[in-house]
């Protein structure tokens, strides 16, 4: 048992007097809350989904009171790894229980339930966000009036879970993990900084690092140089670097963990069993160059709805950017999800 609990969490736009405007943004794995706008006017970058959230956007703030929260076992503020266990004082680290997908959600519906909403338009997500949705309308279908999942699974393949297992080698064979009892300024930095890059190239395409990288040689290397780089390893090892600055490592192992345990069909007979208990509609989005989440995997999700007779909705989206289109691209499906939602809003 996991408590007392945190959870930080964002809002848009404004929660009408039916409280019956909600639309509910689930994150990717290293997402976090802050899904659009500026914390101050100094900030760097936007929300991870500006593009999406904001007057006159898809998720259009004048109608629609949009949440995003940070899921449970993340280090944004919610209570993960790196929160003190009330029980001994100190941080969990590996004291924080093993979490599923599910768990996130469950948490979400104390939010909702914190927030006044009694059931919301939809939820909306790409990537482990794509899952959160699935699961809100399988598990709380009396709470979610639709779910629209991009670039999703309902269980990642042996190949991603193989990726997922060469990042964790990579943390734990860095002396400074220690076993997760590593000291916060002090992080296995260079083993969460491949984990990471080892994690990137899942996003990527091959057409996407052609165009972006080539062959092309780092300038400031020569090309006989044995220590030379191409341009494609000095921004992997940029990624790297930058991320260990903005995430721990056991968040990080514990979120994967939960991406690899993912399941639709957990606690299930099947996966028609599952899908049957999803009764609203679903608006699913994948993407060609995907090849860790691929179409093959939703159509999958998309024909057993079919068969059941559920209201489901398919796009496959023609894109370069790999598992990543959902972020690069994302004026090249929106506006189908503005359709989407203006359907569900008259029907509620």
């Amino acid at each position: 048992m996991l408590g007392p609990l945190t959870l930080a969490y964002e809002t848009y736009g404004t929660l009408n007097a039916a409280r019956s405007n909600a639309v509910w943004v689930a994150h990717a794995w290293t997402g976090d809350a802050h899904a659009a706008g500026r914390h101050t006017p100094d900030d760097r970058k936007t929300g991870w989904w500006d593009d999406m959230i904001g007057p006159g956007k898809v998720l259009d703030t004048d109608r629609y009171f949009v949440v995003c929260s940070n899921v449970i076992g993340s280090c944004y503020g919610s209570t993960g790894p790196t929160s003190i266990n009330p029980r001994t004082g100190k941080p969990y680290n590996l004291n924080f229980p093993v979490i599923m997908v599910r768990d996130m959600v469950r948490a979400q519906q104390l939010l909702r339930e914190h927030l006044g909403i009694d059931r919301v338009l939809a939820v909306i997500g790409g990537s482990m966000g794509a899952m959160q949705a699935l699961e809100w309308g399988i598990h709380y279908p009396g709470q979610v009036a639709s779910i629209i999942p991009i670039a999703g699974t309902g269980r990642p393949s042996p190949m991603a879970i193989a990726l997922n297992a060469l990042a964790r080698q990579a943390i734990y064979n860095d002396p400074m993990w220690k076993k997760g009892n590593y000291r916060p300024e002090h992080p296995p930095a260079d083993g969460l900084a491949l984990a990471r890059a080892v994690g990137h190239i899942s996003f990527l395409s091959e057409a996407s690092m052609n165009l972006k990288f080539g062959r092309r040689f780092a300038v400031r290397d020569g090309v006989f140089d044995f220590f030379g780089q191409f341009e494609i390893e000095r921004y992997l090892a940029y990624n790297g670097r930058n991320f260990v600055d903005r995430f721990d490592t056991n968040s990080f192992l514990y979120l994967a963990k939960a991406l690899d345990l993912y399941d639709v069909a957990w606690g299930f007979d099947g996966l028609d069993e599952a899908l049957s208990r999803l009764a609203c509609p679903s608006q699913w989005f994948a993407f060609t160059s995907d090849w860790l989440y691929p179409p093959s995997q939703t159509e999958e999700l998309v024909a057993v709805l079919r068969r059941l007779g559920r209201p489901v909705e398919y796009h496959l989206v023609d894109s370069d950017y790999g598992h990543d289109s959902f972020l690069v691209e994302p004026e090249k499906f929106t506006f189908r999800i503005s359709d989407f939602l203006e359907k569900i809003a008259a029907a509620n």
